[in-house]
């Protein structure tokens, strides 16, 4: 039985649900966190007070590594307290220079990585139908300079892996798939977490999986796991060695123990969050002036986000946000802006360059998504939608 509570993240901001005394519907937040139930998770913790082994490699972080190799079908994989840090730790580890090939239509996360690891992140634009980076027009950006390709799969929709791996190999570049949104998502039957030369994924409180924070590099190297240790935990070696300069990046027992609960049942999780997309697909399908995503060929996806784009001239993207809020139904523009737009790039980067990752920005609204979420809840945010939309 899944068990979900709600959160607020500074990543991700969640509005509480509340029962209003003049019986309005219960609000419907944009997303939950999927939670085991207290007993539960009480029970997978409680041999840490007895061990008192509570982070720095723990049993219940080698045993959610060796179940997260399993489920995801990757040769290795390395835990992580966080995706962003584990993103970091994957530029450095793999010695990257000068300039990086990424997309604007993301979390700023995957560009702050960069900047902080000293490298120019290079924008390349998007594709109108799966919103992930273009391979098309990937080349013309490569300089001397460039040293790889970071692409971003996409609510769960995968990047052009082929496409991107050929490139990558004429120009010997490595490869760094961020792949936060695709938990558990399988590409001809071959988990994602097997193509490029590394893939981060987030185990965030408000992903399909997650351990409260969390995340993981999964990589075909092994040798890339000795090196990644160091970098996570201050370069240590030994009792009394140091070989590198490294950080403090490691994922804790309570953690894995959320992880090991939580993966038992990431099945049943991924299979509800299918229904309550097919629900919206059913419901908004012949509504005019939006569009919803169709389903990836050969990609078996988990179902992250539901996006819809607005595609009449009148662009009512924001007007329609602000209108289910007043009801109670509380949507996201993500990714808006573009990280191209965000005050800190200071106008380096101009988002005409990228001209379908802005209009995508500026006409995509994610809708509310979770195990839990109610064929009366769907029901109702796609009554109002229309009603809205068709005013």
């Amino acid at each position: 039985m899944l068990h979900i509570i709600d959160i607020q993240s500074a990543a991700f901001p969640v509005r509480p649900v509340v029962n209003k005394p003049d019986r309005k519907p219960t609000a419907i937040p944009v997303t939950k966190s999927v939670l085991p139930s207290f007993e539960e998770y009480t029970d997978e913790i409680r041999d840490l007070w007895e061990s008192g082994w509570l982070t720095n490699n723990g049993t219940k972080h080698q045993q959610l590594e060796q179940e997260l190799i399993e489920y995801l079908g990757v040769e290795h994989l390395s835990l992580f307290t966080n995706g962003h840090l584990a993103l970091e730790t994957a530029i450095e580890a793999l010695g990257l220079t000068g300039e990086v090939i990424t997309t604007p239509f993301t979390f700023a996360s995957t560009s702050h990585a960069l900047i902080r690891k000293g490298l120019t992140p290079v924008y390349g634009d998007i594709r109108s139908d799966d919103f992930t980076l273009d391979a098309t027009k990937v080349e013309h950006l490569i300089t001397p300079k460039t040293s790889a390709i970071l692409p971003v799969h996409v609510y769960g929709n995968v990047c052009d892996v082929e496409a991107i791996e050929a490139i990558a190999k004429r120009h010997n570049l490595k490869v760094i798939y961020d792949a936060a949104h695709t938990f558990g998502v399988k590409v001809n039957g071959r988990g994602i977490g097997t193509f490029g030369d590394v893939s981060m994924f987030s185990f965030h409180a408000t992903k399909v999986f997650h351990t409260i924070e969390g995340g993981a590099l999964t990589y075909n190297d092994p040798a890339l796991k000795h090196r990644f240790d160091q970098l996570k935990n201050f370069g240590i070696t030994g009792p009394e060695t140091v070989e590198v300069t490294g950080g403090n990046a490691k994922m804790n027992e309570f953690q894995a123990a959320m992880g090991l609960c939580n993966l038992h049942r990431i099945d049943e999780t991924i299979a509800r969050r299918k229904q309550v997309r097919e629900l919206y697909d059913e419901l908004l399908k012949n509504i005019p002036g939006i569009r919803i995503l169709t389903p990836q060929e050969g990609v078996e996806t988990n179902h992250s986000y539901y996006p819809i784009i607005f595609t009449a001239e009148e662009n009512r993207r924001d007007e329609l946000h602000d209108a289910l809020a007043k009801e109670g139904i509380f949507t996201r523009k993500y990714f808006y802006p573009l990280v191209t737009d965000y005050a800190w790039n200071h106008n380096r980067f101009a988002s005409r360059r990228t001209p379908v990752a802005r209009t995508i920005a500026e006409r995509v609204l994610t809708l509310p998504l979770y195990p839990d979420l109610t064929t009366e809840d769907v029901t109702r945010i796609c009554a109002t939608i229309q009603e809205r939309v068709m005013k």
